[in-house]
């Protein structure tokens, strides 16, 4: 059993830019800050360069340890991985979870924007896990993406605007 989470949001920076910083091991860390239980990350190590099976593995900010292993790698248009190694309490309620973000570019009024529409498939343990985990995930996880793509564009459009300045 399955539960699916979407966060979506335009970035006004091309393609190119937001791909580059979702998969950027110095800079996302201080994007992604977590949410509730669900905690932000402190490092992302590259264990090869990006390509399809390879490996990063996290360290969250509450010391825990997660591993990511790339199964798309298409820029600047998708990225997906699957995320492994969840401890208690989220172990106890799905095996991993299968991330998958889409870069768009759109063109509103002439200017050059990106939407991004970033999902998350938690495969659960049970479907007993069902009454604590849609609420956990929906709640929290699904916050922390939204989180994450605002401070994401936040980066970006500050970027953006410095350049034009």
């Amino acid at each position: 059993m399955r539960l699916s989470l979407t966060a979506e949001r335009s970035i006004a920076a091309a393609p190119e830019a937001v791909f580059a910083l979702a998969l950027d091991s110095e800079r996302f860390p201080a994007l992604f800050e977590g949410y509730g239980p669900i905690p932000g990350l402190k490092r992302i190590t590259p264990l090869a360069p990006a390509a399809v099976g390879s490996l990063r593995a996290l360290e969250n900010r509450d010391g825990s340890k997660l591993m990511e292993r790339i199964t798309v790698l298409d820029p600047p248009r998708r990225h997906a991985y699957v995320l492994s190694g969840l401890r208690p309490p989220l172990s106890w309620l799905a095996r991993e979870g299968h991330a998958d973000w889409r870069f768009e570019a759109e063109h509103d009024d002439g200017s050059e924007s990106t939407r991004v529409v970033w999902r998350y498939e938690f495969e659960l343990t049970s479907a007993l896990a069902w009454p604590l985990a849609a609420p956990l995930l929906r709640g929290f996880m699904r916050a922390a993406m939204r989180r994450c793509l605002d401070r994401m564009a936040q980066s970006l459009e500050g970027a953006w605007r410095k350049e034009r300045g």
